[in-house]
């Protein structure tokens, strides 16, 4: 998710904002679904693309692209 207003990102435990993490996924220093897995996370994307008018398939391949590279599913991060 492109994050560039506030309210785009994810909160910290003492409510600050997070920069790594926007608010869908990160909120009061945790991750809303913990347990979530890359594949089930493309999938939940996935089924944005009617809400944003583009074709499942370019939004699997931009997430499926993107997503490896963020914080949470690369280095560091859920391996899953």
């Amino acid at each position: 998710m492109p994050m560039s207003k506030k309210d785009d990102f994810g909160t910290n435990a003492d409510g600050s904002r997070n920069a790594d993490y926007c608010v869908h996924c990160f909120n009061k220093g945790g991750f809303t679904l913990p347990d979530m897995t890359l594949e089930q996370m493309i999938k939940r994307i996935v089924e944005f693309a009617p809400k944003i008018g583009m074709p499942e398939s370019k939004v699997r391949a931009m997430a499926k692209k993107n997503l490896p590279g963020l914080k949470r599913w690369g280095a560091g991060g859920k391996k899953k």
